[in-house]
């Protein structure tokens, strides 16, 4: 009998280079762990933005050990090999860990900001253990990272947490290769780490217990509670106290607008407590889960104890889970749901520091806890809904976003893509990598063009690029506009709706040509109208404007938006019909007759507001887009309706006749809930046949919806089940809001495909 071969494999070295999310997710301990799984010799390093590694051993464990490296990564860890070179070997006996390279060349991907993980968790609820309710307990894989961050590589001193000095216990923890701390860059314990602090009137108390003690004291009187978290400060109180909550509308001033409710974690997977009050499908159950932990819009219970006025006329309310330790006690100790909505000004940033949210809320909030970890850039709460069976973000913060999309095409400059004047977001963007910013918010005071202004420098800096080009929206009179026309950077103007079309080939391709229509409120069109219900035909770059709506013209232009009166009236006097408006009936009636700041659109969103007007919800909004909430709200699925008449126009666009609608909108015959729900099928209709004709025309094409009327869940869902019943392939974004706030990512593809690079 033959004896078995002993003799050693040959050693054989490699160099691996692994991009992606592979910094703050605790990647480096992972490979030293699985290096001496596998008995691999070498070393790992972090670089700006990657991971190198040498590893020395036979061909077979250096097969085994990269498996491992990229399907057995950590669970935040979103590994990419992207260099594995055979080189000289060096006779290296052990493993080791090397200290970062800050002058490699940059390949930066930033982390977002994560939920508290399991095992912080169960140490924090752990009466034994020294991080037992500590509100900053943290580790490799959760907690702060974009909101930290001054610069790369992500090492302590380069993020808020320099000024907390390690205590003897976490510097041997942050040390130890085989701990779950190892570089844990945020890593604190109560001796040595933030702290809370709670103030009310003249008194200041200190320590984390007894801050907490008075806060949940406060809530328990009803008071509203701004608190301090990772990415910015909420507005808290109980969400089942009719009125703290309708203090809190009173002095913000919020009256209507909807408010987000965080839910104490409770049973198996942490949602009883949700479940009480609201109806959970299984898509929203995993979403709710996630460890972006987002805010999701999920149907109310009918004996919901949430006060009313949490959400006023909508059948659905924002709900999420805990996702910081500080959320986590304080939902857990108030044992009841609480109110915890963006601590901003209307349409501003969500606020981040101590002294400003003092000053700037004192007539809103009662009380404040705060804590000393100072928040670097502002990553307000993602709110994702789910429409036709799949996850849609409508806001991309905390947990999303920096969110990274690989371009189809290779850029020759670096891209600053500006966006919008609603709902702004910016984009990065760089050889064939895009990167979308938090969401920053409306652009129309002077916090929130700091904040923007703040964001665009620090992705240039965390990236370590510096814009080459600028894109923005073509409207002249946005404020992105502006400032990218006064940057010395060459400046690229991309139409409104061209940008919202583009992100449906960004997502699932451009080589198919499509048809997209592209329903919002208002945008810039290339006839200097204010365009709106459009359906736009070709790939990106390359849109032909194929249908819309009949235009008519809007008394006081952007009044409208926050007065859906003004909408009905329009409509009404176009076609020749009485409108008793409930205000400056005379005054706006002569000046729309001399077309004084009345601009011509063929806006849905405008449709919608006119339809909330006339059917009696809504004169006057307090927020934007309250008319189609409170119209949808009221509508329910209906019997198919017929489309409004279309007609080939004398510039060829097919173009839907909205003045149908009068007749029946105003019919007080039938009840609020019946026009609601004719109205919306009836444009869901109008939707089909365009498409049905535009196909004889055109031949085959993918449909897309973008902008922000698909934002409605009812009349998306109703539009797509038509579509998919006439045999079309229809498709709605789902990485990226079909709102302004993916328009940065869309004029970043319209700019890629308009410079004809080269194609991936």
């Amino acid at each position: 009998m033959q004896k078995p071969d002993r003799t050693p494999s040959p050693c054989e070295a490699r160099r691996l280079t692994i991009t992606g999310q592979v910094q703050g997710v605790g990647f480096r301990p992972f490979v030293y762990r699985i290096a001496h799984q596998h008995n691999i010799n070498g070393w790992v390093q972090n670089r700006r933005g990657e991971v190198l590694i040498f590893a020395e051993a036979s061909n077979q464990q250096l097969d085994r050990f990269l498996h491992s490296l990229l399907h057995e990564a950590p669970p935040l860890a979103k590994p990419v090999l992207a260099e594995n070179n055979a080189v000289n070997t060096e006779g290296v006996d052990a493993f080791t860990i090397k200290a970062s390279d800050a002058d490699s060349a940059a390949a930066v991907h930033v982390p977002p900001d994560y939920y508290t993980c399991p095992d912080c968790l169960a140490e924090f609820q752990n009466s034994h253990d020294r991080r037992y309710r500590y509100p900053f307990i943290n580790c490799t894989q959760c907690g702060p990272r974009y909101t930290l961050i001054k610069q790369l590589p992500y090492d302590r001193p380069n993020t808020s947490m320099v000024d907390f000095p390690l205590c003897s216990a976490c510097q041997e923890e942050y040390l130890d290769p085989l701990d779950r701390r190892f570089h844990a860059e945020p890593i604190a314990c109560p001796e040595c780490g933030p702290q809370l602090q709670y103030v009310e009137n003249d008194q200041t108390i200190a320590g984390n217990e007894s801050a907490l003690t008075r806060t949940l004291a406060a809530l328990n009187d009803g008071k509203v509670i701004a608190v301090k978290g990772i990415g910015g400060y909420h507005l808290m109180c109980d969400a089942g106290n009719e009125h703290a909550v309708q203090q809190l509308r009173a002095h913000k001033p919020r009256p209507d607008k909807p408010l987000a409710v965080m839910f104490p974690t409770r049973g198996k997977d942490g949602l009883d407590a949700i479940r009480e009050m609201a109806q959970l499908t299984e898509t929203e159950t995993v979403l709710l889960c996630d460890p972006a932990r987002p805010i999701v819009l999920v149907d109310k219970q009918q004996n919901s104890r949430l006060a009313a006025a949490i959400a006023p006329h909508l059948n659905q309310v924002g709900v999420f889970l805990p996702y910081s330790p500080l959320h986590h006690v304080l939902l857990a100790d108030f044992g009841k749901p609480l109110v915890a909505t963006s601590a901003n000004i209307s349409g501003e940033p969500v606020l981040t520091d101590n002294t400003e949210v003092a000053q700037r809320l004192s007539q809103v909030a009662e009380a404040y806890l705060h804590h000393n970890r100072p928040i670097v850039r502002p990553a307000d709460d993602s709110v994702y809904r789910v429409i036709a069976g799949t996850p849609r973000p409508l806001r991309l913060g905390r947990g999303y976003a920096p969110l990274e999309h690989t371009l189809p095409l290779q850029l020759d400059k670096v891209v600053l893509a500006v966006g919008g004047q609603m709902k702004n977001t910016i984009a990065l963007a760089w050889e064939n990598r895009l990167v979308i910013s938090p969401h920053i918010g409306d652009l129309d005071s002077p916090r929130s063009l700091k904040v923007f202004e703040q964001v665009i420098a620090d992705l240039q800096q965390l990236y370590e690029v510096e814009a080459e080009v600028i894109v923005a929206d073509a409207h002249p009179g946005y404020a992105s506009h502006r400032w990218a026309e006064q940057s010395s950077v060459p400046f690229k103007p991309v139409f409104h709706h061209h940008a919202h079309a583009a992100t449906l080939p960004l997502e699932y391709g451009n080589t198919h040509p499509w048809l997209v229509f592209t329903w919002d409120g208002v945008g810039y069109g290339q006839d200097g109208s204010l365009w709106g219900g459009e359906a736009l035909y070709g790939h990106a770059a390359n849109w032909q404007r194929v249908a819309s709506f009949k235009p008519f013209a809007l008394p006081g232009g952007d009044k409208a938006g926050r007065e859906p009166w003004r909408s009905a009236a329009a409509l009404c006097w176009q076609a020749g019909l009485d409108y008793c408006a409930p205000r400056e009936h005379e005054l706006v009636y002569s000046a729309w007759q001399k077309r004084l700041n009345c601009p011509t659109t063929t806006a849905v969103g405008r449709l919608f507001d006119a339809a909330a007007a006339l059917i009696g919800l809504v004169n006057e909004a307090s927020f934007e887009g309250q008319g189609p909430m409170w119209l949808e709200a009221m509508a329910s699925p209906a019997a198919n309706h017929e489309a409004l008449p279309l007609q080939q126009s004398d510039d060829n666009i097919l173009r839907a006749d909205w003045m149908p609608l009068l007749d029946w909108l105003q019919d007080e015959k039938l009840s609020q809930a019946e026009r609601a729900s004719r109205f919306h099928a009836t444009l869901a209709a109008t939707l089909v046949t365009k498409a049905e004709r535009l196909r004889d025309q055109f031949g085959e094409f993918r449909v897309g919806l973008s902008g922000g009327v698909f934002q409605n869940k009812l009349l998306t869902e109703q539009v797509m089940a038509l579509l998919q019943q006439a045999s079309f392939e229809v498709y709605l974004p789902e990485t990226l809001p079909c709102n302004d706030g993916g328009l940065c990512a869309g004029q970043v593809m319209e700019y890629a495909q308009t410079t004809k690079l080269k194609i991936i």
